[in-house]
């Protein structure tokens, strides 16, 4: 049997109104009535309807967040931040997994704004045109998290990945190393092609190095991209010394790679990585890598949403939070 807050109402002796009010931390309830309600309530297991809620309210205090794939490290970093902080804020979350999709990011936007979420926490590797025309279409605000947008129009929160794809390569430089691959993400993904690439041309032409396309090899965010990128850096002219690899679990690949031809790391080649997963530490040698706060930057993202949601006054949409580089062993 479904428990109405008309059956709280009749066993308590009191008004909807006065249940109501009691349910949603009114205190102009006297405390006798509060006690009373409130024994009533757990005694026949009331629980209120959200939704019911949410229509006299126009709130549902629930938020969506959309993530590429939820199977990755990376991601789930994120939106472990964005979880706590939701919680904190006592949002309730919806989680879809877009599969990188265009079409099925699209989709899911307009199911979570059917659902009559609150606000919406996105995540992309590509920010397209239509994306921003269906966020600015939006009656809720939507906030992206390790995901970047060249307008400036939607709220975000990331690391500057020119600046940390600059720092690694010019780590590199300063230690005597003049062949210097990347192995990067899908290109056609900003945070890649334009973001980090910049980055990497960026310090070579500062050093006097010139850009040699073949040391530049895209992978897929894969593990067995970052085998394949070795092979073809290994099929190079020029061979590289030093590698830069944009993601965690393609630089895993790329170790492996070389230490099945046997080669060592860091001997033979210094590798430096990109995220501070926890892939990192779990690989032998430890990986050196770029520490994003990936953490932080869900938990930022959505405490930037409560604030958007709630119509509080912000500093700042666009968050740049700061990244360093961590030195383990595959460095020398």
């Amino acid at each position: 049997m479904n428990i109405t807050i008309y059956d709280v109402a009749r066993e308590a002796s009191v008004s909807m109104a006065t249940v109501s009010r009691v349910v949603n931390g009114n205190p102009n309830v006297k405390p006798a009535t509060r006690k009373k309600v409130l024994e009533v309530i757990e005694r026949l297991g009331y629980r209120p309807n959200a939704v019911a809620r949410g229509l006299a309210s126009k709130k549902t205090t629930t938020v969506g967040v959309i993530i590429p794939d939820i199977s990755s490290t990376f991601f789930g970093d994120l939106a472990r931040g964005i979880e706590d902080i939701a919680t904190m804020y006592k949002y309730n979350i919806i989680l879809s997994n877009s599969d990188q999709n265009k079409d099925k990011e699209l989709h899911l936007i307009n199911t979570m704004l059917g659902k009559q979420v609150d606000g919406i926490v996105f995540m992309s590797g590509n920010v397209t045109a239509e994306h921003v025309e269906e966020f600015e279409k939006s009656p809720v605000p939507i906030v992206l998290a390790g995901s970047i947008e060249e307008s400036g129009k939607i709220p975000s929160v990331n690391i500057d990945y020119d600046q940390a794809a600059y720092d690694v390569t010019k780590s590199f430089i300063d230690k005597g190393h003049t062949k210097i691959a990347f192995v990067i993400g899908p290109i056609h993904e900003p945070i890649n092609g334009v973001k980090k690439l910049a980055g990497y041309k960026r310090a070579l032409a500062e050093a006097g190095i010139a850009y040699n396309e073949d040391l530049v090899v895209e992978g897929d965010d894969t593990y067995d991209s970052g085998i394949e990128a070795f092979e073809k850096l290994m099929e190079a002219n020029e061979k590289p010394t030093a590698i830069f690899v944009g993601q965690d679990e393609m630089a895993l690949g790329v170790v492996h790679g070389a230490e099945d031809k046997g080669f060592s790391i860091p001997e033979d080649f210094e590798i430096i990585s990109s995220d501070n997963t926890k892939l990192t530490l779990m690989v032998r040698p430890q990986l050196t890598t770029v520490v994003q706060p990936l953490y932080d930057i869900g938990a930022v993202a959505m405490r930037l949403l409560t604030k958007l949601m709630n119509q509080e006054k912000t500093s700042e949409q666009i968050v740049v939070l700061p990244h360093r580089i961590e030195e383990r062993d595959s460095t020398r």
